[in-house]
Formats: C-alpha cells, sequence, structure tokens
C-alpha cells in the first residue's frame, strides 16, 4: 500500500500560481516500486483528465491544456512529486489528484484524497 498525502491547493485569483505537493509513504517495496507519479483534476460535473505525469526517468508529458504554464518535479528522496501551477484560470477551478503508478496498485496505482483548487475570475 502506498498513501499518497496531497497540500498545497487553495484559493487563488485568476493569473496567479499554486504550488502542489504530494507526499508518497508506505513499505520500501511498494515505495520502490512506484515509476510514474502525477497529476489529476476533475471539475465539478466533468470527467477526471490528466493533467501532467512525471515517468521514473524524469521525461514528462503535459496536457495541452496547461503546456507552458505549469511545470512537474520529483524529489525521489523525499518521494514527493510537485505541481507549479502558473497563469492559473476559472476553468481549472477543480479536485487535483494525486497518482503514483506501480504495479501493487488497483487498477496500476494509488490515488490521493485529493486537494481543492479554486481560482477566481
Amino acid at each position: 500500500q502506498v498513501h499518497l498525502v496531497e497540500s498545497g491547493g487553495g484559493l487563488v485569483q485568476a493569473g496567479g500560481s499554486l504550488r502542489l505537493s504530494c507526499a508518497a509513504s508506505g513499505s520500501i517495496t511498494t515505495i520502490t516500486s512506484i515509476n510514474a507519479m502525477g497529476w489529476n483534476r476533475q471539475a465539478p460535473g466533468k470527467e477526471r483528465e490528466r493533467v501532467a505525469v512525471m515517468n521514473s526517468d524524469g521525461t514528462s508529458v503535459f496536457a495541452d491544456s496547461v503546456k507552458g504554464r505549469f511545470t512537474i518535479s520529483r524529489d525521489n528522496a523525499k518521494n514527493t512529486v510537485y505541481l507549479q501551477m502558473n497563469s492559473l484560470k476559472p476553468e481549472e477551478t477543480a479536485v487535483y489528484y494525486c497518482y503514483a503508478a506501480s504495479d501493487y496498485g488497483p487498477n496500476g496505482g494509488f490515488w490521493g484524497q485529493g486537494t481543492q483548487v479554486t481560482v477566481s475570475s
């Protein structure tokens, strides 16, 4: 089992920035099984969508809508992944979920409980 704890959400004005953090904890076996870590989000009434993911080799993939504004980074020593979000838009108001891909996880991974990001216009 891997436990993911997100933090850093909150209320920000349009054009502002937020930095989300996601810390993973668990046994050595499950922590070392994690390859990709990333972030998805789900807005009210919409399906969950991928925002960004960072693979174990350091490569990252972003949703087209956030390219150039969001960056993802990972501190392997702290088992933590970060999402820096700049130039936020009201339509990006959503619950942001951290994800860790692992063969030990149900359906191939683990999810955090989510952190609310609200962008006011």
